[in-house]
């Protein structure tokens, strides 16, 4: 497989190394200084590029790529309110599109788990939700994006919440923190609470790269929950 590499900071660097281990070729490398190689990237050398770039560059990033039919896999947040327009040129191009506010596996499964909860607690007005999140200082957003998907899985379940802005959301960022996100309904009586922690960026990464594995040869949108648990 040829993947070019959109955006080379840590999540880039570490995806190298992982496709290195499996005999890939990184066909273009592209950061801030030579983003004008972008151009150079098309759908006859490259089978497909992921891209971890920053939000002001992601949606540029993310429409060359579709407008050249190249397969993209994306895990920029920052940029979501353009993701519909992704979306129809994807559409319009018939290319391949796959963004994902988190890769990780067990990430995946806690946004599952945190839709099921919040279904489960829409009838119980008297417990306050709580969300946390903990992220290195570097990281530029916040809240983060998989804080974002989190809140909106629970506004999908529970129809006491309407808008993301509407919680309680606690973003910190603390040292080298690969990222902790903590979801908490709380009573005078007791208290649930659901934890994900990751224990390096290596789940991330390795998602992100059998996600452009699986995106190869396909058209149309997915998400990550397409690969993970579609039939």
């Amino acid at each position: 497989m040829k993947l070019a590499l959109i955006g080379y900071g840590k999540m880039g660097k570490t995806i190298h190394e992982i496709a290195k281990e499996n005999g890939d070729e990184i066909s273009f490398i592209i950061d801030k200084e030579n983003a004008e190689d972008l151009k150079k990237i098309t759908a006859g050398n490259t089978d497909v590029a992921i891209e971890f770039s920053n939000p002001e560059s992601a949606f540029s990033n993310l429409s060359y790529c579709i407008n050249n039919r190249i397969p993209v896999v994306s895990g920029t947040t920052g940029w979501l309110n353009k993701y519909d327009e992704v979306k129809q040129l994807c559409e319009e191009k018939v290319s391949a599109f796959m963004y994902a506010s988190n890769f990780s596996i067990g990430v995946n499964v806690f946004f599952e788990v945190n839709k099921f909860l919040a279904e489960k607690m829409k009838k119980y007005n008297d417990y306050k939700l709580y969300m946390e999140e903990i992220h290195h200082t570097e990281k530029l957003d916040a809240p983060s994006g998989t804080a974002i998907t989190l809140a909106e899985g629970i506004i999908e379940k529970n129809d006491r919440f309407q808008v993301v802005e509407s919680m309680d959301i606690v973003s910190k960022r603390i040292g080298k923190t690969p990222g902790t996100h903590i979801i908490k309904y709380e009573s005078e009586v007791d208290s649930i609470e659901i934890k994900h922690e990751a224990n390096s960026r290596l789940g991330f990464a390795k998602g992100a790269y059998e996600a452009a594995k699986w995106l190869k040869d396909k058209k149309g949108v997915y998400s990550i929950q397409d690969m993970l648990f579609g039939e």
